[in-house]
């Protein structure tokens, strides 16, 4: 859910807010996904995100992980400004690599406004980019990404297995209370990976499977929310389950949801009664102090039965400390459950977000 969300911290540095600064369409129920055009930017809300998460395998058989994140927000300018300048349109990025057999995650980040040639997010499909970083949905309905970072660059090509899956009611999905509080949102799941890893020169073709996260929204979480805690998995029977809890400041959960798509194709939505997280074991970062619930329990209730999965991470040292360039800390890991693997997020750990 983006994920992932983690980069409107930063907005006060590219943009003054403006008296006549054009307001942020709301998220409405009742929408009906399109796509392609769905797949592309939606420039009028505040902020959306392209987000790939998921399992590599190299061809001696070693697991790796891996995130590639872009993000576009409009900041509160006004649009009808004719300055070339006027920052209308911010696009961030963010790249990480897990692998276990060094218990390290390695990351990159960008950032640069629309135009110019540093940044742009296409409408009408899939097509954003930040300099050198790209991802993209090709014409045979493959997606494609390229990032080179401090330590590892990935070029990866991400093949859909099953149709999108539209999250909470048709793609309108609440985070809160008030109904406002919501995003437009869908998932790709079980996406076939191929591609190659370059570390140290050395570029190592790989294998494996992915998840794809489309958000956008102008409001997404209440006043009175922390952060979130999300996963989406692969199960290896086919089925795809997502879930998250936001939660409350103080403690407690505000709102939680999800879905399961079964094998079968049928889409089980969850409500706030049918998710629950639950803290099996913590990990301290050095770097900043905070405290995530690395290893979980996540409980979903499905047509009246209770189903409980263990999320237990590759390693627990997966936080993305992104504070030097203004944007938050969160964890970003990758984990396995029985039966399957997949991506936690946990976010508002470090202090809470200010969205």
């Amino acid at each position: 859910m983006r994920r992932t969300a983690k980069i409107w911290l930063g907005l006060a540095a590219v943009a003054v807010a403006s008296p006549a600064a054009t307001p942020y369409p709301k998220v409405r129920p009742g929408i009906a996904l399109r796509f392609p055009a769905d797949h592309g930017a939606h420039p009028d809300f505040r902020t959306e995100w392209w987000y790939v998460t998921g399992w590599l395998k190299t061809a001696d058989g070693k697991d790796l992980g891996f995130q590639v994140t872009f993000f576009r927000t409009r900041p509160p300018v006004d649009t009808s400004n004719p300055s070339r300048f006027a920052a209308g349109q911010v696009i961030f990025a963010h790249a990480a690599l897990s692998d276990p057999a060094t218990s390290r995650l390695l990351h990159g980040e960008r950032a640069a406004r629309q135009g110019f040639g540093l940044a742009s997010a296409k409408t009408g499909d899939a097509d954003v980019a930040i300099r050198d970083w790209r991802l993209r949905r090709d014409a045979d309905g493959r997606w494609t990404t390229t990032v080179a970072a401090d330590g590892f660059q990935l070029a990866l090509a991400f093949r859909p297995t099953q149709p999108p899956l539209a999250q909470g009611r048709g793609g309108y999905s609440r985070k809160g209370p008030r109904p406002e509080e919501a995003s437009y949102y869908y998932s790709i799941p079980h996406l076939r990976v191929a591609g190659s890893v370059t570390r140290a020169g050395r570029s190592i073709p790989v294998t494996g499977e992915a998840w794809l996260d489309r958000e956008w929204s102008s409001n997404y979480l209440a006043p009175t929310a922390q952060g979130w805690d999300w996963t989406g998995l692969n199960l290896d029977d086919g089925s795809a389950l997502m879930a998250f809890r936001i939660r409350r400041k103080g403690g407690g959960t505000l709102w939680a949801g999800g879905s399961w798509r079964r094998p079968d194709g049928r889409i089980a939505v969850l409500g706030p009664d049918d998710v629950r997280f639950r803290p099996v074991a913590t990990w301290r970062s050095k770097t900043t102090g905070a405290v995530y619930p690395v290893m979980q329990d996540l409980g979903v209730r499905v047509d009246g039965r209770t189903r409980t999965l263990r999320l237990t991470p590759m390693f627990a040292a997966q936080e993305l400390d992104a504070r030097r360039s203004g944007l938050p800390v969160y964890w970003e890991g990758a984990v396995r459950v029985p039966g399957g693997r997949g991506y936690l997020e946990l976010t508002g750990y470090d202090r809470a977000l200010a969205m």
